[in-house]
């Protein structure tokens, strides 16, 4: 599981109030993905050293820096950070910052310069639940997996083709960075997830796979899954909520000829974990671009 530390981050640099911890894809801090929040990291000066330092004290799947901002447009540089490296996009911290940035400036149009590109958020209120925010994708694009990726995948999981679903074939997908989506027949496969650490770490980190997005089709009739992460090359073993999975996975749907019109996929994520999570995704058969929603709440101290 992804460890759950509030200590002070003791650095001569940062403040222990300078970093905001979220919740997202949650309306329950004690479920969803937890991330880390710095909104002025440009003004604090940090280098990626430091940001990589911080990420591994607080010990959070990823955390988000805010390192350029243009307040009136509303628009910033965004950076992401595991406990060992930079990752080119992050779903859950990107909806982590939205969500803050709406707290502190009020709800609208935000709009992130990423390492993948440009990512258009947009936040709103309803009710007296927390803000939800919206993100727009860089435009996906997916491949079938070849045999000497899935067979070398499969070993470090532990599984056999026959625990895979053929209606829903392994590829690799990208929306921001690259994911391999393998579909398990059963929800029971899903659930026992024990898999080689070093060795899907070496697998993943030799093809630039940011997590493997293992997911389960509740009915074939519904777009309602379930779905688990592992994150070895983040140095967690697995992620509860992974919105930029969760685009990929759109993307991987709509490639696959299984989306023909605009459509609405459900993701529940974080369940075996003790940590349960929600992700909306939103597919059009004409747009390689995929929009993932969610909420998210602060974590208390």
């Amino acid at each position: 599981m992804v460890p759950m530390t509030t200590a002070p981050l003791n650095d001569t640099e940062l403040n222990d109030t300078d970093v905001l911890r979220y919740s997202a894809f949650t309306t329950d801090p004690s479920g969803g993905n937890p991330a880390g929040v710095v909104l002025d990291a440009g003004a604090l000066a940090l280098d990626d050293a430091a940001m990589t330092a911080i990420a591994a004290r607080l010990g959070y799947s990823e955390t988000a820096f805010l390192t350029e901002r243009d307040e009136t447009a509303r628009r910033y540089r965004l950076r992401f950070f595991s406990p060992r490296a930079e990752v080119a996009f992050c779903g859950h911290a990107t909806v982590a910052t939205s969500v803050a940035l709406a707290e502190r400036d009020g709800p609208g149009e935000l709009v992130f310069d990423t390492a993948s590109g440009e990512i258009k958020v947009h936040t709103s209120t309803d009710g007296d639940g927390p803000p939800r925010a919206t993100l727009t994708s860089v435009p996906t694009r997916s491949r079938p997996a070849t045999d000497s990726e899935l067979d070398a995948a499969l070993t470090a999981l532990g599984w056999s083709r026959d625990d895979l679903d053929p209606a829903l074939p392994p590829h690799v997908s990208f929306a921001g960075n690259d994911h391999l989506v393998l579909a398990a027949v059963t929800r029971e496969r899903l659930a026992a997830l024990d898999y080689d650490f070093n060795a899907l770490e070496e697998l993943m980190t030799r093809h630039g796979w940011t997590t493997v997005h293992l997911v389960w089709r509740e009915d074939p009739d519904r777009f309602d899954f379930h779905a688990r992460d592992p994150f070895p090359v983040g140095g967690v073993v697995e992620d509860p909520a992974t919105g930029a999975a969760a685009a990929a996975f759109g993307g991987y749907l709509r490639t696959l000829g299984l989306v023909h019109e605009a459509t609405r996929v459900r993701i529940r994520q974080g369940e075996d974990m003790g940590r349960p999570s929600d992700l909306l995704v939103e597919v059009t058969p004409d747009d390689p671009r995929v929009r993932v929603s969610g909420q998210a709440v602060p974590i208390p101290s």
